[in-house]
């Protein structure tokens, strides 16, 4: 979706048809799930996320400004979304109660979703490579959008991008 087709659907948001919001969700979903997973490690607090994001585009589709970017907006608001949620859950959970089978739970969770191999390649990552490689990729950002997002310097993000990429060719994907 393009930025005027972007905007065609916030201003049907906007007039309360639901179509709009449909529309980006289609789009979307992948890319919000995919920025939001990255911070939280949890699929099923991922899923939470990204549904609350999409109600809550619902709600501030006339606060969206065309021209700046609209997948750098969405993601940004789920990315602040996410750390919300990251900061509830650690008040929530303190480190000891975490099970030492999360990763265990993460493979079969894969398995199911046929997604092993890719999710096994990107989990060799960094964090913050992981996160320019999906912000890369699912989110179609150039790499001054990311640094803008991730608050670095754009030489630094493409940079991560390039080593997440050789590492990922080293995992032959």
């Amino acid at each position: 979706m393009n930025d005027q087709e972007f905007g065609r659907n916030i201003r049907r948001i906007c007039q309360d048809d639901r179509d709009g919001l449909k529309n980006i969700y289609e789009d979307y979903c992948p890319m919000i799930f995919s920025a939001v997973s990255d911070i939280l490690n949890n699929r099923e607090d991922a899923e939470d996320v990204t549904s609350e994001f999409f109600i809550r585009l619902w709600d501030i589709a006339d606060t969206y400004r065309a021209g700046k970017g609209h997948r750098a907006w969405m993601i940004t608001i789920a990315r602040n979304m996410a750390i919300d949620c990251a900061r509830k859950r650690s008040r929530e959970v303190s480190a000891a109660e975490i099970p030492d089978d999360r990763q265990e739970r993460i493979s079969a969770e894969d398995q199911v979703c046929g997604k092993l191999s890719l999710e096994q390649a990107l989990m060799t990552l960094k964090k913050e490579e992981r996160q320019v490689v999906n912000l890369k990729i699912m989110g179609e950002l150039t790499f001054r959008e990311i640094a803008k997002i991730l608050k670095k310097p754009p030489g630094t993000v493409a940079w991560r991008y390039r080593t997440a990429m050789d590492k990922l060719k080293e995992a032959r994907l």
